[in-house]
């Protein structure tokens, strides 16, 4: 259904560390800089873009929105979360763990990024 997923930050750099080991626990390659500034990764069919915003204006964060990163494993979760927390990110709401739901249970960790996107790493329960 999606081409690619793109967030604004303020700092390509912070970012690049930040995702070069949130991703890198997930099997993915550091990402690279093109021509145009903008930070891309790409894994598994996915593509994953960070830029400084095109208006000029800074980088902010949408309430309410949230990107879920697909996990093979609990112990992946954990190793997503935990790689996002030595770079710069925000441990958010509850501790990693598991949740019920109507479509069955899933194990799940939420961060900020550095510029305050909120991600979510999932793993979907047997």
């Amino acid at each position: 259904m999606f081409s690619h997923v793109m967030l604004g930050t303020n700092d390509i750099d912070q970012s690049k560390i930040f995702y070069d080991n949130l991703l890198g626990s997930l099997g993915a390659k550091p990402g690279v800089v093109d021509d145009k500034g903008r930070l891309i990764y790409m894994h598994d069919d996915s593509i994953f873009l960070l830029t400084l915003p095109i208006d000029g204006q800074p980088a902010t964060h949408a309430n309410g929105s949230t990107l879920g990163f697909a996990c093979s494993s609990v112990e992946q979760v954990d190793a997503w979360h935990a790689a996002g927390v030595a770079n710069g990110g925000k441990s958010i709401e509850d501790p990693p763990g598991v949740r019920n739901s109507r479509v069955g249970d899933v194990y799940l960790a939420y961060l900020r990024d550095p510029a305050g996107n909120k991600l979510c790493g999932l793993h979907r329960m047997a």
